[in-house]
């Protein structure tokens, strides 16, 4: 923590302090007390005035200003530290030839719900605007607050706004070049002040309206959403062992996990050969008696536990027999050998059984021969004997937990450029690729008929988003009609052909993912996606006239452009928002309902000025949403969260009640791993922070919203009926290191008793789970009386009360 922000943090504390140490000095000395309070009141002033450190740039240090980092949003900006200065000696220069969108930035920490006044000194040379509004201060992550943008050249000009904190602690001052946009030429900045003006004192206070009940929440706000992406599917949900099982990189590539067994010219990858789409390793013996073959290192096994598995192979009868091997230590007694006795020159497929005599982080699975002449291994698979139709059972008994009531499915920017066709048939035929959209392989081991068990495993609906990008209407109606026509249409026959002969009925479906962004594959300016959007719907329509159509949007031009173009085309819309760690507890908490609000009230507005809308209720699918910040520690996108990162989960999920009458669907992104709610090892599964309040509120907390008024910050309330109409239930965030107490009335509810009250909560705001640790965040069912006139809700805490 910088110098600046220590200062401001420890203000009221100092503040106390001061006014105790005057009031003792008065009683002591009352002829003293006038010039005390004189140099108090001063010394309140100056802290209050300054709250920004550095804010002039005199204290460098290795060439850069004490307190203060770059930020580029965008193009290429150079930064230095310059002599010319309002006053003293340096200033901060922002320069740019060919544009840039870039600041120099620095986080304060502020009171809630006070207000303050910024004002800074700008210089500029030439600026011309790109796309940017030009050179300004503003805050970032708050767009209401930016000062008036500087084009142009100008000697030093003040510029300065209001700040009113609302629910943040901290705040981050960009003096900002470009925004929103790129903007070039030259910049200076110099001599910050960050005054304080007024500000409330939070006593926590509210009321519940018991008997004004508002519009019941959907109980699709707690979807959630699974990508073919890093460890989500692959080494999260799906019980394969196995990495590249169909042999996608060449055997014995530093990229294979795959290694040779014996002499590295034994093994050829043979074009000519292939299986599933891509070469078959074959290994070709000497016939001498040395060992040949191929083997995959690095498997978790565990003592006792019993394996399952296949391995489909062909060759000449001079290797047999050929041994598959489970190893788990060194010596003949610390493996388990299946032995293949007749083989051809056509693949066969041969099933064995291995169970594992110690738990080891490094077992290996070997296929190899010591006799003659050639083999060839098209496809192995290992997963453990326990696994549920394929997928692993510690990770689908967390799943029933969560109780999410719809999945979307596959993607993500993984769906435009997957082709569904690839994930039907015999899972050892399916070609592999390279994702279209992330890092790894794309095994196509899960696909339609998996993801529809998948959803019947663990009791959800289906929700499948179709190829926009990269595909075609026709390919979205074949699926349609794959997954939802009758036996007798050609799709319905092909999928009664792979194992299902009744429809699937997935209703929900969406066209596209993110088709705004130029990240995404087959990425469209709107006027041209508008037309191709409403030609898909269409098409699949024509095959399934009952789907809940969900379009892309994204809050702003796209979104009026959809609705305006698309209206007649669509049920629900699709918005999708991720927020990053913000310094200050209260900041970074409550971004989360800040940004469904904002989605929330944007909609709003188009109701009221969209023509198109009128007598529609095209309500919003919050389909992704989510914290996304931090190193991946379980592969690709794999962030720990914290229990701070629950407490907003918490108050998104209150601001989600209030919205009910525009939202009608969320999918948290997403499940396993990737930006998870659970996160897994190769044999562990554990709730995340994130997932324990998704778990809670699904399973306790009420639907049927009701009023409530009053102060209750800087806690966030909710109270909602269960469906049961006796049962009324209170959840209460304390996003604060310190206990609050909360003066409450209860109007309209005569209160029998409290059947159970859950907390979540944990030693600190970094506190997590790690699959194979003990868990440093739980619910915990707490046995305390409830006074609602004065309830204390512990620092860093999810309480939920339900009352009878």
């Amino acid at each position: 923590m910088n110098k600046g922000m220590r200062q401001s943090e420890g203000t009221i504390k100092r503040t106390s302090r001061l006014i105790w140490g005057i009031r003792q000095a008065a009683l002591a000395k009352p002829g003293l007390f006038s010039f005390i309070l004189l140099f108090a009141v001063l010394a309140l002033q100056a802290e209050q005035q300054q709250v920004i450190q550095n804010p002039s740039f005199e204290n460098i240090k290795t060439n850069r200003p004490e307190g203060w980092r770059t930020v580029t949003y965008s193009g290429k900006a150079d930064f230095q530290i310059s002599s010319v200065a309002r006053s003293g000696n340096y200033s901060v220069q922002l320069v740019s030839e060919k544009g840039a969108d870039a600041s120099w930035s620095t986080v304060v920490r502020v009171r809630p719900f006070s207000r303050y006044k910024l004002t800074g000194w700008v210089k500029t040379e030439n600026v011309q605007s790109l796309g940017g509004k030009g050179v300004l201060f503003n805050i970032h992550g708050l767009e209401k607050y930016q000062t008036r943008a500087l084009t142009g050249t100008n000697d030093w000009t003040k510029l300065e706004m209001i700040i009113d904190t609302e629910l943040n602690d901290a705040l981050q001052v960009n003096c900002l070049f470009g925004g929103w946009g790129r903007v070039a030429g030259k910049a200076w900045f110099d001599d910050l002040t960050l005054e304080y003006i007024s500000g409330r004192t939070l006593k926590p206070e509210a009321t519940i309206q018991a008997d004004r009940k508002l519009t019941p929440v959907s109980e699709y706000i707690y979807g959630q959403f699974i990508e073919h992406l890093g460890r989500c599917i692959y080494q999260g949900i799906w019980a394969e062992m196995l990495e590249d099982r169909k042999f996608y990189l060449p055997v014995g590539s530093a990229e294979s996990p795959w290694k040779v067994a014996g002499k590295p010219h034994s093994l050829h990858m043979n074009p000519l050969l292939v299986y599933a789409g891509v070469p078959v390793p074959e290994i070709r013996l000497r016939g001498d008696g040395t060992e040949g073959g191929i083997y995959q290192a690095e498997i978790a096994l565990q003592s006792g536990r019993k394996y399952t598995g296949r391995v489909v192979i062909a060759g000449d009868p001079g290797v047999l027999p050929v041994e598959v091997r489970l190893v788990w230590g060194e010596g003949e007694s610390s493996r388990e050998v299946f032995r293949i006795d007749e083989i051809s020159p056509d693949y066969r497929k041969y099933y064995f059984n291995f169970t594992a005599g110690a738990s080891t982080d490094n077992g290996r699975l070997e296929i190899v021969s010591r006799g003659r002449e050639a083999f060839r291994v098209a496809a192995v698979s290992l997963m453990p004997a326990d696994n549920l139709e394929g997928f692993r059972p510690e990770v689908i008994k967390l799943l029933r937990e969560l109780n999410a009531p719809v999945y979307r499915w596959p993607g993500g920017n993984f769906v435009s450029g997957y082709n569904w066709k690839d994930g039907i048939g015999d899972p050892d035929r399916r070609p592999p690729r390279k994702n279209p959209a992330w890092q790894g392989i794309e095994h196509n081991d899960v696909g339609i008929h998996e993801f529809m068990t998948f959803c019947r495993l663990v009791g959800a609906e289906p929700y499948i988003a179709v190829n926009s990008g990269q595909g075609n209407e026709t390919l979205a109606a074949e699926e349609v009609e794959y997954v939802n026509g009758a036996p007798d249409t050609p799709m319905g026959q092909w999928r009664a052909q792979n194992g299902h002969p009744g429809p699937f009925n997935c209703r929900f479906w969406s066209v596209g993912n993110e088709m705004y962004g130029d990240w995404q594959l087959g990425h469209m300016p709107l006027k041209d996606y508008v037309k191709r959007h409403n030609r898909f719907v269409e098409a699949m329509k024509a095959r399934d006239p009952n789907i809940v159509i969900i379009a892309v949007g994204a809050v702003g031009e796209w979104s009026r452009g959809m609705l305006e173009a698309c209206a007649d085309h669509m049920d629900l819309i699709s918005e999708h928002f991720y927020v990053q760690e913000r310094p200050g507890l209260l900041s970074h908490v409550y971004q989360v309902p800040r940004a469904i609000r904002r989605i929330a009230e944007a909609h709003r507005q188009y109701r009221r000025t969209i023509p198109q809308l009128r007598g529609k209720d095209i309500r919003i699918a919050l389909d992704e949403w989510n914290y996304w910040y931090g190193p991946y520690i379980y592969g690709e996108l794999g962030t720990q969260y914290f229990l701070k990162d629950a407490l907003g989960i918490a108050a998104g999920l209150h601001e989600y009640y209030r919205q009910a009458d525009i939202i009608y669907m969320a999918n948290y992104a997403q499940t396993v791993n990737v930006i998870g709610a659970i996160k897994t090892s190769k044999t562990e599964a554990v709730f995340d922070t994130t997932g324990l309040v998704l778990k809670l509120y699904r399973n306790e907390f009420g639907t049927v919203p009701v009023r409530i008024t009053g102060q209750p910050e800087p806690l966030d309330l909710m109270a909602a009926w269960k469906a049961d109409g006796r049962t009324l239930t209170l959840a209460v965030v304390n996003p604060t290191g310190e206990r609050q107490n909360l003066s409450l009335k209860i109007n309209g509810f005569k209160l029998n008793r409290v059947e159970k009250i859950f907390r979540i909560t944990g030693p600190h705001e970094k506190a997590c789970n790690v699959p194979g640790k003990k868990s440093e965040v739980e619910i915990f069912t707490v046995d305390e009386s409830f006074h609602p006139e004065k309830l204390t809700l512990p620092p860093l805490s999810v309480t939920v009360y339900v009352l009878k």
